[in-house]
């Protein structure tokens, strides 16, 4: 029996549609396991009932998992869908599989934002609250995408030169930083250090709202433009040809990428390879259409997070374990098997 057109994509379809829904429930089970795993241990069931009936469980289990696992556990979904989103559309904007939020140096001006504020103290200002380094991580962070920016317009906003100034920034910054580091006392550059590493360690009801609410304006933003950034990556020229400003969409998609950057780096310091490895593994599942390939990687990068939580909490049961370390110890092995496959996409 020989299937038609339309047939065939609809079974197409109906694959990435079964891969939502597999990844969705891999999200949810990882985010209670989350929860449950810590110094405490709670059952997936306790966790489950507590968030679902606060009231009916005893109340050192609604404390453990309302007050400090649930906001963690939240966080981690959050960044983890925002940077994997930002990596997803940096590597389309610049037609580079090797792209990620990193490259153009938005980290690494959070990072140096951050540092500074741990230097010359300006967190102390309000005592217990880590207020002023995660603004001033996102002000830096703002202030590389507006060099990127205004480089980008004055050069036509080629891939190219996109590429070229987040590089140059990243050198930039991580210079800064490592001056500061050297400068600063022991207490100081122990605190640097440990923020760069990455923690969801701050994170409360207040930092999940907000990138709650960056994550909710800019997947409906990048949405009205999955068309033409699908269209993208047939090239500049057929983009163009189509009646679609690529150097405009360009510098559009890069204020998305970098504000969802921002929010994410300035609460929970340098997380890698979650804008890298995610948007590989989605690209391989479902293609480039942007309508399937930006939401499976939101999933995915959720999905990865959330794993390196738990993998950090068995790793270091009583104490802190950076997060960024545990990211990188599953991303490294990981994303050279998938350049070793070469599957679904050509580096």
């Amino acid at each position: 029996m020989v299937l038609s057109d339309k047939e065939i994509y609809g079974a197409i379809v109906k694959q990435k549609y079964l891969y939502f829904i597999f990844f969705a429930i891999m999200v949810f089970l990882a985010f209670l396991i989350d929860i449950s795993v810590g110094s405490a241990s709670l059952s997936v069931n306790d966790v489950f009932t507590t968030i679902i009936s606060p009231n009916i469980n005893n109340p050192t289990a609604n404390v453990i998992v309302w007050d400090f696992r649930l906001p963690k556990a939240l966080m981690a979904i959050l960044i983890g869908a925002s940077l994997s989103v930002a990596g997803a559309e940096v590597q389309t904007i610049l037609d580079n599989p090797l792209a990620s939020p990193y490259t153009l140096g938005i980290s690494a001006a959070a990072g140096f934002g951050a540092a500074l504020a741990l230097v010359f103290g300006f967190n102390s200002i309000v005592l217990g609250s880590n207020v002023f380094v995660s603004t001033s991580a996102f002000i830096l962070s703002l202030i590389a995408f507006m060099t990127i920016f205004l480089v980008a317009k004055r050069k036509t906003a080629s891939k190219e030169v996109i590429v070229l100034a987040g590089i140059a920034l990243l050198f930039l910054f991580q210079a800064l930083i490592s001056l500061l580091q050297y400068t600063s006392t022991d207490e100081q550059l122990q605190k640097i250090v440990f923020w760069l590493f990455g923690s969801l360690e701050k994170s409360s009801w207040g930092t999940v709202s907000v990138c709650l609410t960056i994550l909710l304006i800019a997947l409906p933003l990048l949405a009205i433009d999955f068309w033409k950034l699908t269209a993208l990556k047939l090239g500049d020229e057929k983009a163009k040809s189509l009646g679609i400003n690529v150097e405009k969409l360009r510098l559009k998609v890069l204020l998305y990428v970098s504000i969802l950057t921002a929010s994410a780096v300035s609460f929970v310091g340098m997380i890698g390879f979650v804008g890298l490895v995610p948007p590989h593994i989605a690209r391989i599942l479902v293609g480039e259409d942007q309508r399937y390939f930006v939401p499976l990687s939101a999933l995915l990068g959720s999905l990865f997070l959330s794993l390196a939580s738990i993998g950090s909490k068995i790793i270091c049961e009583k104490g802190v374990f950076p997060i960024g370390i545990a990211t990188s110890i599953i991303g490294v092995p990981f994303f050279l098997s998938l350049i070793l496959m070469k599957r679904g996409y050509s580096l």
